[in-house]
């Protein structure tokens, strides 16, 4: 999944603008699926995201760590082929 590109005129808010309108701002968030950049003191402080784009991002880099284990494996030589493995888990839950 890749987050929706950040629009910098529509993206970028104060805290305080934040805070006088969190509920407005929690919905744009969940619509446009955009992040969105906190300033402080006019120096970006925080992003926000809505938890579904948080969620797919955390899925995404949970999936890419284990294909990244997985190509080391088989660099590494620690693979098996298909058949043992199919006989190794019939023999295991077949009894």
């Amino acid at each position: 999944m890749s987050i929706p590109a950040l629009n910098l005129h529509d993206d970028i808010q104060p805290v305080s603008d934040f805070r006088a309108n969190t509920a407005a701002t929690l919905r744009r968030l969940r619509e446009s699926g955009r992040p969105l950049v906190l300033t402080q003191n006019g120096r970006s402080a925080a992003v926000l995201l809505d938890v579904g784009t948080y969620q797919a991002l955390l899925d995404e880099n949970d999936l890419l760590r284990d294909l990244q284990a997985g190509l080391l494996d088989a660099r590494e030589g620690r693979v098996t082929a298909h058949a043992d493995a199919r006989a190794e888990l019939l023999g295991r839950y077949r009894a």
